[in-house]
């Protein structure tokens, strides 16, 4: 297979290997790193089954991210898949109700998809950056929903030469993640609130990324910026994976024959999950339609019905807060794609979404949408009563991301009668969003704290309590920091100072 690079969305000239692209997160143009094509990887569809989660993320990362050698990828699978690192074998199981199939992503070390990948980023980093002979020590800026930061922090603790800074919505994350988050150990680690949203938080990264003055400082302490965030493409590689998994595991039980294509529904916030679908139809996984959920905050559901992407609305905190976004930063590389990479209309977009916080495309690319994509949106109530109603009539307990997918997808097959078979992805555990659950489920929560419904929660539906979070009551916190978005690049620079010593 030919090898590629990886070129900004923006437009900027200089081209670079995927060890690179990993390794710098962001373009210097502000734009996100994307393949200059997209590899077919010509799987054998009848028999992708036959082949383990771990080694069939050898067969997608070597072909998908070239310039890795193949003993540094095979590193990377190894020490980030390691044995009990997951709670299944096979690492993302499904749960199959008719034509419904739930990929459950959330076995991992911080109960959430993220993990997929990013227990594979940190060694792609240090692999990437042994390939490359570069000895500064790296510093991975997050923002994040909910489920980032901790799975980031997770993976990248104590990892040599590097340190992470991960922001977070001071209000707008459950008590579960937070307390992930702060009660998280590592000599390298730092979390800090932010007096905002997580649009406030993604936007302050993407700054720092862009600062002259930052960059400046990071050259005198030997240090570069990356990211943790699926902007970097070293996050959306990995997350193709389970999509040909889960594909596999329907031909092998008999839901499908093997070529017939499925529905992909994604509760979607920032789009890097779905996007990593779309990449894997453009890899050779039969796709019928991308079906992208939003809650409350509905800015991509109104995208693909109109075609312009206007974030000039109110941000709602909701029962489902990985998804409370208004700027989806992974829609732009669908946008490239699709507009025939057209670098030039990007960056007009994107400096039309930064000047005045919304964009429109060109008719012919609102129809190539919405001729791939369909897009539909469930509040709160929904999403409880969809959390309620199925627990009643399967017993399976979604949590409200998951149960988002699951209404929006009632939606369309009521509008539409397509009831192609549909990949759902499941993306954290009901036990991170306790409070919502139980009361969907069983009504008042009775006054209790989330951390006291994880017991009740597992009493009334059987649930085994996930061990990664067993006792997480009685953690103690170790961070406490808060600052305000226009602080954030003093809260780095003393983070920096402070993780040299």
């Amino acid at each position: 297979m030919n090898t590629f690079q990886f070129v900004s969305t923006r437009g900027d000239t200089q081209k670079v290997d995927a060890p690179q692209a990993v390794f710098q997160g962001l373009a210097p143009d502000g734009g996100l790193f994307v393949p200059e094509r997209l590899p077919n990887l010509g799987l054998d569809l009848a028999q992708i089954h036959k082949t383990s989660y771990r080694d069939l993320t050898r067969k997608i990362l070597k072909p998908w991210l070239p310039g890795y050698t193949s003993d540094a990828i095979d590193s990377v699978v190894s020490n980030g898949y390691g044995s009990g690192t997951f709670d299944y074998p096979e690492l993302t199981p499904i749960k199959s109700f008719g034509t419904r199939h739930f990929i459950e992503l959330f076995h991992g070390p911080t109960l959430a998809f993220k993990d997929l990948a990013l227990s594979l980023l940190p060694h792609l980093l240090v692999e990437g950056r042994h390939l490359m002979g570069i000895s500064k020590n790296t510093i991975i800026l997050a923002a994040t929903s909910g489920d980032t930061g901790s799975a980031a922090l997770t993976g990248f603790a104590n990892v040599p030469e590097t340190q992470i800074i991960v922001f977070y919505p001071n209000k707008g994350i459950s008590p579960i993640q937070k307390k992930q988050m702060t009660c998280q150990t590592g000599g390298n680690i730092f979390v800090c609130a932010v007096d905002g949203n997580f649009d406030d938080a993604q936007t302050l990264v993407k700054n720092l990324f862009s600062s002259e003055k930052m960059k400046a400082h990071l050259a005198e302490c030997n240090g570069s910026f990356s990211t943790a965030n699926s902007m970097n493409i070293g996050r959306l590689v990995p997350q193709m994976v389970y999509y040909f998994h889960a594909y596999g595991q329907l031909v092998k039980c008999g839901a499908i024959p093997a070529g017939t294509p499925v529905n992909i529904v994604v509760p979607s916030g920032n789009f890097g999950n779905i996007l990593a679908s779309w990449y894997a139809r453009e890899a050779g996984l039969p796709v019928n339609k991308f079906i992208a959920a939003s809650n409350k905050n509905r800015a991509l559901t109104d995208f693909f019905s109109t075609g312009t992407y206007d974030a000039n609305r109110d941000f709602h905190r909701t029962c489902s807060p990985s998804m409370d976004i208004l700027v989806s930063s992974n829609l732009e590389r669908l946008v490239y794609h699709l507009s025939g990479n057209d670098s030039k209309l990007i960056a007009k977009l994107m400096a039309d979404l930064k000047k005045n916080r919304r964009y429109e495309v060109p008719q012919e690319l609102k129809t190539i949408l919405q001729h791939d994509f369909s897009a539909g949106f469930a509040d709160d109530a929904e999403c409880c009563r969809e959390i309620g109603a199925y627990y009643e009539k399967t017993g399976y307990v979604m949590d409200p991301h998951t149960a988002v997918a699951s209404r929006v997808l009632s939606k369309y097959r009521e509008k539409t009668g397509d009831h192609t078979p549909a990949l759902i992805a499941a993306t954290a555990s009901p036990f991170k969003f306790t409070s919502t659950v139980f009361q969907a489920l069983f009504g008042d929560c009775g006054g209790k704290s989330d951390f006291e419904l994880i017991h009740e929660l597992s009493h009334q539906t059987g649930l085994k309590i996930p061990h990664q979070i067993d006792g997480i009551e009685k953690w103690r916190p170790l961070h406490s920091d808060l600052c305000h978005p226009t602080d954030a690049a003093k809260y780095v620079r003393n983070a920096i100072s402070r993780g040299e010593h």
